[in-house]
């Protein structure tokens, strides 16, 4: 009966563990996440302001990277 008492106690304590370590994941990953958004955010933010301020070129370099994608995806040569 000790025996069990042991082993059914021992599976407890590592499922304890387990949660523990799960919980901490689960917010090391929240954590990631929102600096994720805000590095998304600022970028986006970043963008628009140079196309704000350089239209011409944004333009120019958008017409030049279609161009060169469809040149790269062409399949029919």
């Amino acid at each position: 009966m000790k025996t069990l008492y042991k082993v059914s106690h021992s599976a407890y304590e590592a499922l304890d563990k387990v949660a523990d370590a799960t919980g901490e994941a689960g917010e090391v990953l929240c954590k990631k996440g929102e600096q994720l958004r805000k590095t998304e955010q600022r970028l986006v933010k970043n963008c628009r302001s140079y196309i704000s301020d350089n239209p011409l070129t944004s333009v120019s370099i958008a017409m030049l990277t279609g161009y060169l994608m469809s040149r790269l995806l062409n399949c029919d040569r």
